[in-house]
């Protein structure tokens, strides 16, 4: 215990010496190293704002990135919000109670780019709380597009490997007003077919399920 003090005190002097406007002076506590760590991981934060549609009625609600819980899993986030691939993508499974799931994209052209390029999976730091974001997946290594919010503690996720890469920070009350009275997938539910919206994309769902909620655009906030 004395020789991880040491050696932790010794790195948060350092970062203290070199990352702050008033350096610290000598080893610092524990305490001092553990809101260093988490202002540095709160600095690192990006802001998302997803402006939706439900029903007719425009609204929004906003998303915190945090790379430090899964960095592979928030770098693919900001690549699909960079591009805008969230555009009138719907939110297609909306279950009370456990979670609300979209990213399959409006054009089919679209989700082929990035529904086929999975990525690797991070280790999962974070539990799978209300409000938090975690990539949708079909086993390991297979994250891609989908990304669902979870409505309530969901923390038989965790060992299952999903890993959440943000949290909503605000508007959550929006979020659990997505219209739901679809239910599930089939046979659960008389939801969307998946793979009927990866083919054919908002045709499909304009048609058959016209009151899904929809993203209507993504902003990275300053």
């Amino acid at each position: 215990q004395e020789s991880f003090m040491r050696e932790y005190s010794g790195v948060a002097s350092w970062v203290f010496k070199h990352h702050c406007q008033d350096p610290v002076r000598g080893p610092v506590s524990v305490p001092q190293c553990v809101r260093l760590l988490r202002a540095m991981a709160e600095a690192n934060v990006t802001q998302v704002v997803f402006t939706v549609q439900l029903e007719g009625v425009e609204s929004s609600f906003t998303v915190d990135v945090h790379p430090d819980w899964a960095p592979l899993g928030a770098q693919r986030f900001m690549e699909l919000v960079g591009c805008d691939y969230f555009t009138e993508s719907r939110f297609h499974r909306v279950v009370p109670g456990f979670m609300v799931q979209f990213g399959l994209a409006a054009d089919p052209e679209v989700y082929k780019k990035w529904g086929t390029n999975p990525i690797p999976d991070d280790p999962v730091t974070t539990e799978n709380k209300k409000g938090t974001l975690s990539f949708a997946m079909r086993g390991p290594d297979t994250r891609s597009c989908q990304i669902f919010i979870n409505l309530a503690d969901n923390g038989f996720l965790d060992s299952q490997g999903f890993a959440p890469f943000g949290e909503v920070s605000a508007g959550m009350e929006v979020v659990e007003q997505f219209y739901s009275k679809y239910g599930d997938y089939p046979p659960k539910g008389n939801g969307p077919e998946p793979d009927k919206i990866k083919s054919l994309g908002k045709e499909y769902l304009a048609a058959s399920f016209p009151k899904l909620s929809y993203i209507v655009a993504t902003e990275v906030s300053s």
